[in-house]
């Protein structure tokens, strides 16, 4: 039997699709989550099953005794005819030796995985994190392999997904915040020593807070300046009136994009849950604001310049 099939070459190739899993979710491509979850989700499936008897691997359907023999090792076949069971027949497999549960979130992964769900993919995929982290937790547990030697850099990312104790939206922030944490430092890689510190003590040009009005001149929202709650940088934030008062406006916080680690989050609770420093936002005490019914199209805040 060729290396390809062995455990370690499984495995490896789990590894390595579970991180693109990662990064894939962190910058919101999360059709391209799915495809790599999925196949993550295969290749380490498999290697519990080749780490059990290389037998399990056998595709049954075609009857021939040839993958028999090959998987066995005592049959030589050319690398073209070689063919493995696929990854709902290697999942079934595991949940009849009582490795793994049933899960519809799973199986639900492994059809976006392979397009065969009636669905928007990203749409889906987005939720489905936690589900993946968990089911290669199961299966790590089944080959003795430490979360922590398997995910690398992830693991504190990959806690979070499957912590209980946060609520949804808590999880979902906290994960994006890691994840825009890895990818800032990757842009790095290769570059010369002290890059990363420069371009996060490097300040912005021009001001710090920008109107924006509508056709009556009226202000109807603020873009200002925060600390990024993931690389520390200076992200973009838009401030939006939301009631009169009798003296003013009450305004609020409901977008920040970072153009440094590209971390965006949306509506107050996310940049609460962020743990953002919301109060120390650069806005002039001097500004009086008006506003109209909706705010302008979508902004993309990471595209200001002066003018």
């Amino acid at each position: 039997m060729d290396d390809s099939l062995s455990f370690e070459s499984f495995l490896a190739g789990a590894g390595k699709a579970a991180y693109k899993a990662m990064e894939d979710h962190g910058r919101g491509e999360y059709d391209e989550f799915a495809l790599h979850g999925g196949v993550a989700v295969e290749r380490l499936a498999k290697a519990v099953l080749v780490k059990r008897n290389p037998l399990y691997l056998l595709e049954m359907r075609n009857g021939n005794a040839d993958m028999l023999l090959y998987l066995g090792g005592d049959l030589e076949m050319e690398a073209e005819r070689v063919r493995t069971v696929g990854a709902n027949e290697a999942l079934k497999r595991l949940r009849r030796m009582g490795v793994l549960p049933s899960d519809l979130q799973l199986d639900l992964l492994i059809e976006l995985r392979n397009g065969t769900a009636h669905t928007t993919v990203g749409d889906e995929a987005k939720t489905l994190l936690p589900t993946l982290a968990e089911t290669i937790a199961i299966l790590l547990k089944a080959v003795s392999m430490s979360a922590e030697q398997f995910w690398g850099r992830w693991i504190s990312a990959v806690n979070v997904a499957v912590d209980k104790q946060r609520d949804a939206l808590q999880r979902d922030v906290e994960i994006r915040i890691k994840q825009a944490r890895h990818l800032f430092d990757d842009r790095f890689k290769g570059l010369p020593d002290g890059a990363k510190e420069r371009a996060l003590a490097e300040p912005f040009d021009g001001p710090t807070a920008v109107a924006v009005t509508g056709s009556d001149e009226s202000l109807i929202a603020l873009i200002s300046t925060l600390a990024c709650p993931a690389c520390g940088g200076e992200a973009h934030i838009r401030v939006t009136p939301i009631r009169s008062t009798a003296t003013g406006a009450e305004v609020t916080v409901d977008l920040l994009d970072c153009p440094l680690c590209g971390l965006k989050l949306t509506g107050p609770e996310e940049i609460n849950a962020s743990g953002a420093e919301v109060e120390k936002a650069v806005v002039p005490s001097n500004v009086i604001i008006s506003w109209g019914r909706t705010l302008p199209a979508p902004l993309d805040l990471s595209r200001i310049h002066t003018s």
